[in-house]
């Protein structure tokens, strides 16, 4: 059964038909053409696929796009406004990716991450006293990379929520 639906994906409206059991993901990258978030495991297990709804961190792989209808998305490529965004700088001058293939993920994950820290919100480390990188880490433990640039990724965002 198909149904239109409208998207917002980093502020520019979308109206398309879908199937009703198409993911966001599927939606987004076959669909529109938009290619930031990646299918990786298509499980919601490696983060490749990560948007911000809403400000919130998602994996659209596990999102049925019909749920969506209306709302306000945003990838990699739309955190940017003229200049890059506190997070993508941090990658780049920390050298925070190597192939390249997770780095949306991981980027916009990371951009909600430094929002849940600035907003005060807690993780399953917060009462345990741990240290920001660890926060970080735990935090950032949804998005894989088989690359292994964590040790970069980390004090990328540190220094981005310390600003």
């Amino acid at each position: 059964m198909d149904t239109e639906i409208t998207l917002v994906v980093d502020g520019v409206e979308h109206r398309l038909t879908v199937d009703t059991r198409t993911t966001l993901l599927d939606a987004l990258r076959e669909r529109l053409g938009i290619t930031s978030p990646k299918k990786g495991c298509d499980h919601g297990q490696c983060g490749a696929c990560t948007l911000l709804l809403d400000d919130r961190r998602v994996n659209s792989c596990l999102m049925l796009a019909v749920a969506f209808d209306g709302a306000d998305l945003r990838t990699a490529d739309g955190l940017a406004d003229g200049d890059l965004h506190p997070v993508q700088r941090a990658f780049i001058e920390h050298d925070a990716f190597q192939c390249g293939y997770c780095t949306p993920g991981q980027v916009v994950s990371a951009v909600g991450v430094v929002r849940e820290l600035h907003d005060g919100e807690p993780s399953v480390v917060t009462s345990d006293g741990a240290d920001l990188a660890e926060e970080v880490r735990e935090r950032m433990s949804g998005n894989l990379c088989r690359c292994g640039a964590y040790a970069n990724m980390v004090p990328a965002i540190v220094e981005v929520v310390q600003r």
